[in-house]
């Protein structure tokens, strides 16, 4: 069943024309995912893989009722694109920019949830009901079954994720909940989603150094019905050495990799501590 997106969701693309856009287009129009305009300022009336370009959200809506946007633009003007889009009614936002300043990115958050506007980022690979739809980057090897799967890495959960395939573990649906230190919607809010989700059996949480999204994880697990395999990386990083993307950085002990896992085995969750292990125990859950 999964959450937040299926076959029916209807797609605009910001910033349609861009070179990586057009690429990560191509994958989602093969994939099935229902795109149906795009926005790229001064480029209306041009086409991406048959889907009609407009200078405006608002124009593209007017001719394209849509449910979802997915903003690929450069960060200087993604919070301009992600007000755009609130402004214009839609109520789900992918934003799969990286390096967006971290105060526009604060006032996108508070913006959306006071629009109650759903958004899904920045800096992730976006969401992914298999068999349905993807919003983000195409994984070919995603395959529908009953495991939520939410991760702060885009990159590791790319390899984990074709782990889950080889082994024949399908997911409900996979989110890359971003990478970043503020995020939409922090990796908490999916798992509370996933506990209601009737087609979800059990949570896959991948999670990492910095920040203290983890601890929210754990507190939630305590109350939920549904069993949660963690598996933390960065064990070996060294204190204030940055791993892979800007969220993920130990300036503390308590955003280590050892004290997360703690705490989530402590609140009941089963920890990995390989990705081989993390078959197994998903294995013995389902």
């Amino acid at each position: 069943m999964g959450i937040l997106v299926d076959k029916n969701t209807r797609v605009i693309i910001q910033g349609i024309t861009g070179v990586y856009a057009k690429d990560q287009v191509r994958m989602m129009v093969k994939y099935g995912t229902k795109i149906v305009a795009g926005v790229a300022p001064g480029r209306e009336g041009a086409e991406v893989e048959g889907i009609p370009v407009y200078d405006t959200v608002k124009g593209a809506l007017e001719d394209h009722p849509a449910d979802a946007s997915i903003i690929y633009v450069n960060p200087r003007i993604a919070k301009e694109a992600a007000l755009e889009a609130i402004d214009n009614g839609l109520k789900f936002l992918v934003i799969g920019t990286e390096g967006i300043p971290v105060h526009d990115t604060m006032f996108i958050r508070r913006q959306s949830r006071a629009n109650d506007v759903w958004v899904v980022g920045p800096n992730g690979l976006g969401i992914t009901t298999p068999g349905e739809t993807c919003l983000g980057t195409v994984l070919p090897y995603v395959r529908p079954g009953n495991v939520g799967v939410i991760s702060r890495s885009g990159s590791l959960v790319i390899q984990l994720l074709y782990f889950l395939n080889q082994a024949g573990i399908g997911q409900s649906t996979f989110v890359s909940a971003g990478g970043d230190f503020v995020l939409g919607r922090n990796p908490v809010e999916y798992l509370e989603l996933f506990e209601k989700d009737p087609g979800t059996r059990a949570v896959l949480f991948i999670g990492e150094i910095g920040g203290m999204k983890e601890y929210q994880i754990a507190e939630y697990i305590k109350e939920m019905s549904k069993p949660v395999v963690a598996y933390i990386v960065g064990r070996t990083t060294v204190p204030g050495k940055r791993m892979g993307h800007i969220g993920a950085i130990v300036a503390s002990g308590a955003d280590s990799a050892e004290n997360k896992r703690n705490s989530l085995k402590n609140a009941g969750a089963l920890i990995a501590d390989t990705p081989w292990q993390i078959i197994d125990l998903l294995n013995d859950l389902i």
